[in-house]
């Protein structure tokens, strides 16, 4: 029923959709609140031009039935017609009134299943938002399906200010004295109530239930139906969340409920924002004291040990997963300890090759006279020494890969040999005349320019070209200082598990000398100083003095202090001391230092490092 026509929803019997309230017999039923019976629609004026009486069906009887809810409110009828006049006896009267009961309860068991799933899926709608704006927008949609509305407001309580601010408005009208940013004192006592109460309100006629000026002002704006509710999460209030019609008597008990419901999914969705809000805003804040927060390690990559997110590296791993699927030979170029070794197993894991051995040669740490033997193996009584046959690395890689670290400290002699096995894929074995076939992967690694080598006559260039097929650069520690945290903290939690200590964290001052130092040595420096930080720890965060970058304990030196310049000089000073002044070569203070020789003696022309004279009384 509606203010102008009754609906007939259901029928059997009947083909009209709708018929005049002015003659409707539900109508009546209605507002009967009982079981309605017209024995005879012809002889009742009230019904001789009911549509349903001049045509089809042509009733003369009808006995109807209200469907009222446990609450009181009337959905609509359920009724009986005839064409002939009768009367309803007592039994027929009291099974009808049964069967609109149980029409009822069915209807609300839909209701009830509607409500929830409309609420979960408000409930989906809602939780996803972690930003209050994009919240507010899902909460209004969601409003405006589970409780329809003229407008709707969300006001959030501000403790600086002792008020309740709305935050979010949507209104079918303009509002001159609502809208988003105003504030709400609690000298306005409705809101106040229901957040420091925490009890909802339904206003039903605001035109005769004005209690505060919030009230009478939402009259004078045209509301009429007022219906407001808090937002609590375990036992705090956090705001309001308000509905409003320009309908007397719009919103009932049935409404408050799922405005309840929905508010208190969006008093969780609030809470969690304001949380994610707070956490960001203690994170920036905790930045300027590098209180580094443990992260998911090579979160988009997942490249092993490799840890960090700076460009620079960035830029490597990309190239890594580009060459990874091939076969090509890869050279990788980088500083002493930037770590060239993971980068070699993160292209062998990504290959197809995976399966099989990656086999690791360090070719600096072989004695020259070895080398040849060590790669290609040897047979029993090649030489002296050999009492038995012995496979190379070459045979032990087959179907895998190898990694030729150091390949710039291969013998001349044995770089012919490595050529042929690059070209040919076949060598023979130290003292032996049958040849072996491989299938084998080369990376090569070196933190000397291959061309300078090459310049010197210490490499061949055909060499050269054959491993230079996909040049990596790592890059050194300096030019991804931004990865210094991440790595700091991926290296505190291994140590924390080696030595069972409840390592956390760095203090910011540390971390400040962190990120200031040169790092000569690269990630295998900063691993190495984190390290002795671990073992001196004695409380979760790790604080130091700048001598332990250089090596030495805090209680061994009374005090270092300089600039970054000073700490440089003092630095490359010891250095080319401990090597006697020797810049290039494999013992001198280049290698040392992870420098190429030219960069070394340019640092040493600008810091004005100079040898200082030989004793004359020194024994030589």
């Amino acid at each position: 029923v509606d203010a102008d026509r009754v609906w007939i929803k259901a029928s059997h019997g009947v083909a009209l959709s709708e018929v005049p309230r002015a003659t409707s017999f539900c109508t009546h039923t209605i507002v009967q609140q009982g079981v309605f019976v017209v024995a005879d629609a012809r002889a009742d004026e009230r019904f001789a031009a009911s549509p349903l009486v001049v045509a089809a069906p042509h009733a003369r009887f009808y006995a109807g039935a209200p469907l009222v809810t446990p609450e009181g409110f009337a959905l609509g009828t359920v009724c009986a017609l005839d064409t002939a006049a009768r009367a309803l006896s007592p039994g027929q009267a009291d099974a009808l009134a049964a069967l609109a009961r149980h029409t009822v309860d069915q209807l609300q068991r839909r209701l009830e299943s509607e409500r929830r799933r409309l609420l979960l899926e408000v409930t989906n709608a809602i939780v996803t938002n972690l930003d209050l704006e994009g919240l507010m927008r899902a909460t209004f949609e969601a409003l405006r399906r589970a409780v329809p509305s003229d407008r709707s407001a969300v006001a959030i309580f501000r403790p600086e200010t002792d008020s309740l601010r709305i935050f979010a408005f949507e209104a079918r009208k303009q509002s001159a004295g609502f809208r988003v940013g105003v504030d709400l004192p609690r000298t306005d006592s409705t809101i106040h109530r229901v957040f420091d109460e925490r009890r909802p309100l339904l206003r039903r006629d605001l035109a005769r239930e004005q209690e505060s000026d919030l009230e009478r002002r939402l009259a004078s704006e045209g509301v009429r139906s007022l219906c407001m509710v808090p937002l609590v999460v375990a036992g705090r209030s956090l705001g309001t969340l308000s509905v409003g019609s320009y309908t007397v008597g719009y919103f009932a008990s049935a409404h408050l409920e799922a405005l309840r419901e929905v508010a208190q999914q969006v008093a969780l969705a609030v809470a969690n924002a304001q949380a994610y809000e707070e956490i960001a805003g203690l994170k920036a804040r905790l930045h300027s004291e590098n209180a580094y927060l443990r992260e998911e390690i090579s979160a988009e990559h997942n490249f092993e040990e490799i840890v960090g997110r700076s460009p620079a590296l960035v830029a490597a791993l990309r190239q890594v997963e580009r060459v990874a699927p091939t076969d090509a030979a890869v050279l990788l170029t980088g500083e002493t300890g930037t770590g060239k070794e993971l980068f070699a197993r993160a292209i062998h894991r990504r290959s197809a090759r995976r399966d099989r051995a990656l086999v690791k040669v360090n070719c600096g740490a072989i004695p020259p006279g070895l080398v040849e033997s060590e790669l290609f193996g040897h047979v029993k009584g090649a030489f002296t020494g050999a009492v038995q046959n012995r496979t190379g690395r070459f045979e032990l890689a087959d179907g895998g890969t190898l990694f030729l670290d150091e390949v710039s400290e291969l013998p001349l002699d044995t770089q012919v040999k490595l050529l042929r096995v690059l070209q040919e894929q076949e060598f023979e074995p130290v003292g032996a005349s049958r040849t072996v076939r491989v299938d084998v992967r080369v990376i090569a690694a070196t933190n000397r320019p291959l061309e300078d080598a090459v310049a010197a006559g210490r490499f061949r260039a055909d060499l050269m070209y054959r491993l230079n097929v996909f040049p990596i650069g790592v890059p050194p520690l300096r030019e991804r200082r931004s990865d210094i945290p991440l790595l700091t903290s991926f290296l505190l939690a291994k140590l924390a598990r080696k030595f069972s200590k409840p390592l956390e964290r760095v203090s910011a001052r540390t971390m400040e000398l962190l990120d200031r130092y040169a790092w000569p040595g690269n990630v295998r420096e900063l691993q190495n100083v984190v390290e002795r930080a671990a073992i001196l720890a004695q409380g979760p965060v790790i604080d130091f003095e700048r001598e332990l970058l250089l090596g030495r304990s805090p209680d061994k030196v009374a005090s270092v202090e300089g600039t970054l310049e000073e700490l440089e000089r003092a630095h490359i000073f010891r250095t080319l001391e401990a090597t006697g002044w020797v810049v290039e070569g494999p013992r001198g203070a280049a290698d040392r230092l992870g420098l190429h020789p030219n960069t070394l003696r340019s640092r040493i022309k600008r810091l004005q490092l100079v040898r200082p004279p030989l004793d004359p009384q020194r024994t030589p």
